[in-house]
């Protein structure tokens, strides 16, 4: 079209699966339960204006959070305050329980209790229906966008602590910049490298969990190619959306190499690098496993 101009990048997602076809023998239900393959995890980091470092649990929660966000369109800004919340309640990881006498019923990333109609006890452990709820809460808040961190997280939360949020709006913000895409290259981990090779049942089940977390109208037009991944994307935002996505889940799924845009990860790097681009696609090269 003359004097319109549609930009689509296709994020062409390289991935090799450690975990020989463990994602694609589970039954995807809406959610899918990913136990990390061994204890001594390895670590990722984010970077944007700051440093973030976490285990494969907790980044892959707090990319969880954030796909969540995206794929109800709401503003940057709410990320921030969801991501902090739950480095607050449950320092980013899914806990069957925490809270003691009246709040003993607490439950998963934000602590939503089952008797204050958060959802049903397995609803709450699922990490998307608790940041659907989270952020349904949030957008209800008049003004919260003009709140600072903590008091837009207390307006949901009521926590008895109502000032403990805002030490995490720091870590919040450098993991939301660099999880909805407004930071390039700014996500890495470690992960193994002797575990079998990828298959396409693989493959085909990473890109059910990819909808599940950013939604089918996110995430249309995914598919799985062999061992390779391709997602496309309508801008530059949403194609570092989905790569630092990838790159977050990589020590529970296997990915070991992610490329877009003219930048590539690979398993073990400690930062980006620099790939070739060809015409206004990246093409993706498989990386041989086991």
């Amino acid at each position: 079209m003359k004097g319109k101009h549609a930009l689509t990048v296709l994020v062409i997602l390289a991935v090799v699966f450690g975990v020989g076809g463990y994602l694609a023998r589970q039954q995807f239900d809406g959610k899918l339960e990913i136990p990390l393959p061994r204890l001594g995890a390895p670590e990722c980091v984010a970077r944007a204006d700051g440093e973030v470092r976490l285990d494969p649990e907790q980044m892959a929660n707090a990319a969880t959070i954030a796909a969540v966000g995206i794929s109800r369109n709401v503003p940057d800004r709410a990320v921030i305050v969801a991501l902090a919340t739950a480095l607050q309640e449950s320092k980013l990881r899914n806990l069957e329980h925490l809270g003691e006498g009246n709040d003993h019923d607490s439950l998963g990333l934000f602590q939503q209790r089952p008797s204050q109609g958060w959802g049903t006890a397995k609803q709450i452990m699922d990490p998307r229906h608790a940041a659907k709820r989270f952020y349904t809460s949030l957008l209800k808040v008049k003004g919260w966008q003009k709140m600072r961190v903590t008091e837009a997280a207390q307006r949901v939360q009521r926590s008895a602590y109502p000032e403990a949020y805002e030490k995490w709006a720091e870590e919040a913000t450098v993991l939301a910049k660099v999880l909805t895409g407004q930071q390039a290259g700014g996500v890495t981990c470690d992960t193994y490298s002797d575990e079998p090779p990828a298959d396409a049942a693989t493959a085909k089940a990473l890109a059910d969990r990819i909808k599940a977390d950013f939604g089918t109208a996110k995430a249309k037009g995914v598919t799985a190619e062999g061992a390779a991944l391709r997602v496309p994307a309508a801008n530059s935002k949403a194609g570092w959306q989905f790569a630092h996505w990838l790159v977050a889940q990589a020590p529970i799924t296997g990915v070991t190499r992610v490329t877009f845009a003219d930048q590539q990860w690979s398993a073990g790097d400690p930062a980006w690098s620099s790939a070739e681009k060809v015409a206004e696609q990246v093409v993706a090269e498989v990386v041989a496993g086991g």
